[in-house]
This record gives C-alpha cells, structure tokens and sequence, in this order.
C-alpha cells in the first residue's frame, strides 16, 4: 500500500515537472515589446543609413537636399541609442540640429503605439493655437545632460534624454507591428528631414507593417486633414517636387 502510494506520488511530480517544462518551452502570450536598444541599428548602421538616403528614391528637396544630416535612435523605452552625423564636415552641419534630432526621435516614439505610428510631421496642425494639441510642443524637455556639440555622438547615449518636436523629422519603427523605438533626424527643412527619415527607416527595415500611413501631409497636394503639415523651402516627396514656401510679404 505504501509502495503503490509512493509510485503515485512520484508520478504525480514527474508530470509536474514536465508540464512546467514543457510551458516554458511554449511562445508567451505576451512576449517581451522590446530588446531595448539590441532591436535598433548601431550607431555605425545608423551613419551608413544617413549617407545612403539622399541617394535614395529621387531628390530629397530642401536646402542640401538631406546630405548634412544628424540622426537619433532611441529604444522603446525612450532610451537614446545612437547618434550619428552624416557628414565630417562640420562648418556644412547645424549644432543645434543634434539636440532636436534626439527630441524628433522622442517625439515620435512616445506619441506612437503598436497600432498608430505618429510621425511628428503628424504632429503640426494638431499643435497649432486653436487645436486639440496646442502646448505640446511644450512637454517633455530635452534632458540637459544629452545636450552636446560639434560632432558629438556620445554624450547622452543611455539616457532617456525626452524633448518634444512637432515638425517633420521623426518617425517610429517597428518590428511588423510593435513599435520598438524610433528615429529623429535634422539637418535640412523639415520636410526634407521626414524625407530622409522615412529613407532611413525603409532602407533599414523598419518601416510599419499593415498600419495606417504616418507618411507627411501637404493641404496643397492632398487636401485639408488636421495633420497637415507646411510646405518648405524646395519640398519634394517621394522624389517629385510638389511645393515651396511661401515668401512673407507682411514684413
């Protein structure tokens, strides 16, 4: 009786055993949203992927058509990864371009889900006086201890430097559909730097998929929508011009 009450007992844990192995062993059903900044490109990647842009899909417009570029990746969390800057030449690069990269790529990481990527092109109208976002450019400053110059692409790195931008020049990325970090870049026009943007994110893989478009808005071509964004200076999208800037004649 003991004996048979024993073997029933070591059954019992075997199987025990077994099924907890066996469900470690099964996909979660609710897997990890992110590897932090492991899911992104390096800083190496990211400067490679800056250069290679302007050269993509036609003329990115603007001023120095996307070819003096700084560019910021930060993780799902918020946490900056890289910085990169395309170019050596710094008397052809902004300084001031670097601290609102980092804030570009904020902007659009914190303001996206797994369902709606928001572009801070996006972002324009929505935070103009009179809308349902005015002040929010206002929210979340840059972290003064991610602030640097020159050609600095280090100091910051770790950090959730935050900032908020809302013009064009920052986009999410994703991994199918879970947002997993996002990209800023400056340099140019905001137009050109979300041309440049969305380049990058493309050429790297990164783009939404099955999500509605976060892709820049122009009331000129494409109609009145609370996410439209201004014209720039020489704006070109996809490769064809379709705007300037209109000159001010009030001053």
């Amino acid at each position: 009786m003991r004996n048979a009450f024993l073997f029933t007992l070591t059954v019992a844990v075997l199987a025990a055993a077994f099924a907890c192995q066996d469900a470690r062993n099964e996909p979660s059903a609710t897997p990890p949203r992110s590897a932090g900044c492991k899911d992104l490109p390096d800083g190496a990647t990211l400067l490679k992927l800056l250069q290679d842009a302007p050269a993509q899909n036609g003329d990115a417009g603007g001023l120095n058509h996307g070819k003096a570029m700084w560019g910021a990746l930060v993780a799902r969390n918020g946490e900056l990864c890289s910085l990169a800057v395309s170019t050596s030449d710094a008397a052809a690069t902004w300084p001031g371009s670097r601290g609102i990269a980092i804030a570009k790529a904020s902007t659009a990481n914190g303001f996206s889900t797994d369902t709606v990527p928001l572009s801070t092109a996006r972002l324009y109208t929505l935070a103009q006086p009179g809308h349902s976002l005015f002040g929010a450019a206002q929210g979340n400053p840059l972290n003064p201890l991610c602030a640097g110059g020159g050609n600095d692409t280090t100091t910051g790195i770790g950090r959730v430097c935050g900032g908020t931008i809302t013009f064009g020049g920052g986009v999410a990325f994703y991994r199918g559909q879970t947002r997993v970090g996002a990209l800023g870049v400056s340099g140019d026009t905001a137009c050109a730097d979300h041309e440049i943007a969305k380049r990058v994110r493309q050429a790297a893989g990164y783009s939404p998929g099955g999500l509605p478009s976060d892709d820049i808005v122009y009331t000129g071509v494409d109609g009145p929508s609370v996410y439209a964004h201004p014209f720039c200076a020489n704006t070109f999208r996809d490769g064809r011009k379709v705007g300037d800037e209109p000159a001010n004649a009030g001053y």
